[in-house]
């Protein structure tokens, strides 16, 4: 006897353990995600008698697949590194399947299936159609009608299926059994692309794990870990409480995933050239925390992008600037023959000029030039009114957001590079050990 806890999506079975914890999923939830819900591993009756809360034995986490996705993507599991992962488990079983083809008598093996097909396989039904029902019985009429829609599917295309070694008792833990070759993230994130798929609740239930005395509910917390949390470093205070502010009203289903500079009491690496410095400092000591250096869209921070690329950065750390946009292209700006259209980009564009323009009593918004950029030839430029444009995206709810009534469409932009790069951190990390987590893992 014992007590299992297993990580489902749409009670297909992703993860499993016995009296353990097993792999630590708190990552894929927030703590919104933590509910009592009524688990079959529980005796109600007993409860009743006893006259017993279960409350907290049906704790669990539970989360959209759809709303999984973008915290997976931060984890390291996009679509290019999971492909790459079943390219390697493929080739491992190729080579497992050649050498035995050499050493016996036996029949060629067939030609596995490309990461297209596995994916098209994976996703050709919606996984609340798969029948649950439970069939005693592993073989005859009993195996076919396990097998279901799946019994006339090639499964030794698919890298790592064995035909002496299936344990399904339903259509559903059938299909499961073929598609989770690889790290359970991955495969979720390959469910993730059927659209029909993206309303399945993703569930870690704990609860009697805990009840049972096998864990501790302290085991069992939500949110990004503190190795899998992104340092947003930028040139100044201004961009920490603009860029915080959005993520908490734009993104807040990944926002536990981004950590900054503390600026309470000033910024302890203001300016282009401090962020530079500082970068190479933190190469050179080899800092393993994941780092993204964020830089203005103007002449001082993209003499400072290039300085940085001139330097060797590990890959847990990257550089960017806030992207080029093309309202940016004929921007008004003053200079002394007047007012006139001007490109902004990589000239003055600062994170200010990402926010809603319109708001207040100010004539239209415009760039006032400044010093003169001899390395690049250009002039530097800086937003009339800046500080004033910060203050009133500072004082914007959740509620101003939702209502139209100021524009964040260009915050959301910045908000997307900014999570393009840390993903690409993450993937670049866990390039190495995702191939092998299935070939030195249990679930």
């Amino acid at each position: 006897m014992g007590t299992e806890i297993t990580l489902d999506v749409e009670n297909v079975t992703l993860t499993y353990s016995k009296n353990h914890r097993g792999m630590d999923h708190g990552s894929l939830f927030l703590e919104s995600d933590r509910v009592p819900v009524r688990g079959d591993q529980l005796d109600y009756d007993y409860y009743e008698d006893q006259d017993a809360d279960p409350t907290a034995a049906e704790k669990l986490f539970t989360r959209l697949l759809k709303n999984v996705v973008p915290r997976l993507e931060l984890l390291g599991f996009n679509l290019n590194r999971v492909r790459r992962e079943y390219e390697l488990v493929a080739e491992n079983w190729r080579e497992e399947r050649q050498a035995i083809f050499d050493d016996e008598d036996t029949k060629r093996p067939p030609d596995l299936m490309d990461f297209a097909e596995f994916c098209a396989f994976a996703t050709e039904y919606p996984l609340s159609d798969l029948d649950d029902s439970f069939i005693l019985g592993a073989g005859g009429d009993e195996a076919e009608k396990i097998r279901g829609r799946f019994a006339k599917t090639p499964v030794d295309r698919i890298p790592r299926h064995s035909a002496y070694d299936v344990h399904a008792y339903s259509e559903r833990s059938y299909f499961g059994g073929l598609v989770n070759i690889m790290h359970p993230y991955s495969v979720l994130r390959i469910l993730a692309e059927k659209k029909a798929n993206e309303n399945a609740p993703v569930v870690w239930q704990y609860g009697p794990l805990v009840q049972a005395g096998w864990a501790t509910e302290k085991e069992f917390r939500s949110g990004a870990r503190r190795t899998e949390t992104f340092l947003i470093a930028t040139e100044g205070s201004s961009d920490v409480h603009v860029l915080k502010h959005a993520l908490a009203l734009l993104r807040p289903e990944i926002a536990d995933f981004f950590r900054f500079i503390d600026v309470s009491e000033s910024h302890p690496f203001s300016g282009t050239g401090n962020l530079v410095r500082f970068a190479e400092g933190l190469a050179k000591i080899d800092v393993h925390n994941q780092v993204l250096f964020l830089f203005d869209n103007d002449a001082e921070g993209l003499h400072a992008q290039q300085r940085l690329s001139r330097l060797t950065l590990p890959s847990n750390m990257r550089g960017a600037m806030l992207p080029e946009i093309e309202m940016f292209r004929a921007f008004l700006a003053q200079d002394p023959e007047g007012l006139r259209n001007a490109d902004i980009n990589r000239r003055a564009a600062a994170i200010e000029c990402y926010l809603d323009l319109n708001v207040g009593d100010h004539a239209e918004a415009k760039i006032l030039w400044t010093n003169y950029k001899k390395e690049l030839e250009v002039y530097q430029g800086a937003l009339e009114y800046k500080e004033f444009y910060a203050k009133e995206f500072l004082k914007q709810t959740t509620e101003t957001i939702a209502n139209g009534s100021y524009d964040s469409s260009r915050m959301k932009i910045v908000l997307d590079l900014i999570i393009a790069e840390c993903t690409a951190i993450a993937v670049d990390r866990g390039e190495l050990s995702s191939g092998e987590y299935y070939l030195n893992n249990t679930f």
